[in-house]
């Protein structure tokens, strides 16, 4: 039951930031900064927006926080940009209610992700891909991030799912290896958009065929990132540009990279760094050095 209503369509390119959950002194949902966020990234020329998803400290929101989350994303970016809500739950059931639930608040695509805590094998974990991938007729992008979630969508796995569900039009690839890239491409040709989900592969990973990016540090530096992305990928040279940012989007790739882009936020006066428990904001030595490497960027900020 795979394609019980027509699928609906959503360009899958360019920058779409994974945009961060600000919050008020008492840890509530800051709606008024994040449709301010929402509305500047889009202005700098981001081309999508994904809430809810890690960088979105989705598994700290509860059901009701993400419905309003995603009400104030869709009406910041209007029609100027497509909302995407990351879909991540501890059981299937609560992924498919908050697929269905994006749709009915208007988001336009969804971003799919492997269940929290459980991970198995490609039979359980492409069933509740698929169940997801069901739910609605809007446009979805796989999530592939082994790393943090311990499952592995290999290109076989991508492509069987691209052939049962007329919907899946992207993956984000965050496995931080670009050959993935070039065997999705290889294997599927142009069925699916490929993203690059990892902050300092982007560059090789446009090379590589990707064309997209849900990006982090576009959280702070959207501008930028957009010029990195653009010029990329029009193969033009951005070794200077990208020599200048890789400091910082390397921040993107570590355990602690909601702490240190909300931080990075903070340091260029667009953002707070409060994160929900059990996340804490840095400290110590850990928060010098990253302020170290965010302020030595601002002093050296190139001109675009």
């Amino acid at each position: 039951m795979t394609a019980y209503r027509k699928t609906k369509s959503l360009r899958w390119h360019g920058i779409f930031p994974a945009v961060t959950t600000p919050f008020t002194d008492d840890l509530q949902v800051d709606h008024a900064f994040l449709g301010k966020h929402v509305r500047w990234m889009v202005g700098a020329g981001c081309t999508g927006v994904v809430a809810l998803g890690s960088l979105g400290e989705g598994a700290t929101l509860a059901f009701e926080e993400k419905e309003a989350v995603l009400r104030t994303c869709v009406k910041a970016a209007g029609r100027r940009a497509p909302v995407v809500a990351a879909v991540s739950a501890l059981s299937t059931a609560e992924a498919v209610r908050i697929a269905r639930m994006a749709e009915a608040v208007g988001c336009r695509g969804l971003m799919v992700l492997p269940p929290y805590v459980y991970s198995t094998d490609w039979r359980e974990m492409g069933a509740h891909v698929a169940a997801v991938l069901a739910a609605t007729p809007l446009s979805c992008m796989l999530y592939n991030n082994p790393v943090a979630y311990r499952t592995d969508f290999l290109p076989g796995h991508v492509a069987e799912l691209a052939a049962k569900h007329p919907n899946l039009h992207a993956v984000k690839e965050s496995s931080g290896d670009v050959r993935r890239v070039t065997a999705l491409k290889a294997l599927l040709g142009g069925r699916l958009a490929l993203f690059v989900g990892v902050d300092d592969v982007i560059v090789e990973g446009i090379r590589a065929g990707a064309v997209g990016w849900i990006a982090g540090l576009v959280n702070a530096f959207p501008a930028e990132s957009v010029v990195l992305f653009e010029r990329a990928l029009r193969g033009e040279d951005v070794e200077a540009l990208y020599a200048w940012f890789l400091p910082l989007l390397r921040l993107d790739t570590v355990p602690k990279f909601v702490q240190l882009i909300k931080l990075t936020q903070e340091a260029v006066g667009m953002g707070s760094e409060r994160t929900r428990p059990p996340r804490l904001v840095l400290e110590g030595d850990e928060r010098e050095a990253a302020l170290a490497v965010i302020h030595h960027a601002l002093a050296h900020r190139p001109a675009l």
